[in-house]
Formats: C-alpha cells, structure tokens, sequence
C-alpha cells in the first residue's frame, strides 16, 4: 500500500512563493507518475503538475512559468515550487502516484496541504 505525505502548505501573499513536498512510502514499481492536484471550495480538482518517472512533465496552463515540478526518485519525493503565487492558487493542494502493477494502473492520494494566497 502506498502512502503519500505532504508538508509545505500555509498562508502566503500575492507575489510570494511556497514549496511543497511529498514523501511516497509503500510499493515502489518503475513506470509511475507523481505530482500534485488542487481544489478550491466549490470547484473540481484539476491537475496542477506532473512529472512521470520516464521525466516528462505536465502542467496546467495557469501555472506554467510559475511553478516547478521536480522529483528526487531516490528519496521517493516529489516537489512542487511555487513562485509568483495569485489568490486564485489558493486550494487544498493533493499530492498523487500513479503506477503500473502488471496490467492495473492504481492511483493513490496524499490527504491535502492547504494553501491560502492573500491579496
């Protein structure tokens, strides 16, 4: 069972920046994809940033030149820096691992970090 981790959350102004972290423990399997979802009250969660373990990224446009994905494969962590944050970032902030196990792809989710940008 794999179990993810997320600490870095918290309060920050418009302009500021923050990074999170999340630590995967558990099953480890070579073709997987980390990264990191959000949702803000009232909306759907969306897909802010993944990385694969093949190191290909996918961002949401709103985000792209503003955030960065990086992982540590050894340390089974995976980052997320956030620069020149705008209130409309502001959501609970889900860390996700997706992996192969034979033919099933499971997908497994962190419990969230919140995070609050003020104007």
């Amino acid at each position: 069972q794999v179990q993810l981790v997320e600490s870095g959350g918290g309060l920050v102004q418009a302009g500021g920046s923050l990074r999170l972290s999340c630590v995967a423990s558990g099953s480890s399997f070579s073709i997987n994809a980390m990264g990191w979802y959000r949702q803000a009250p009232g909306k759907q969660r969306e897909l802010v940033a993944t990385m694969t373990s093949g190191g290909t990224t996918n961002y949401l446009n709103s985000v792209k030149g503003r955030f960065t994905i990086s992982r540590n494969s050894a340390k089974n962590t995976v980052y997320l820096e956030m620069n020149s944050l705008k209130p409309g970032d502001t959501a609970v902030y889900y860390c996700y691992k997706g992996l192969l196990d034979g033919t099933a792809w499971r997908e497994y989710w962190g419990q969230g970090t919140q995070v609050t940008v003020s104007s």
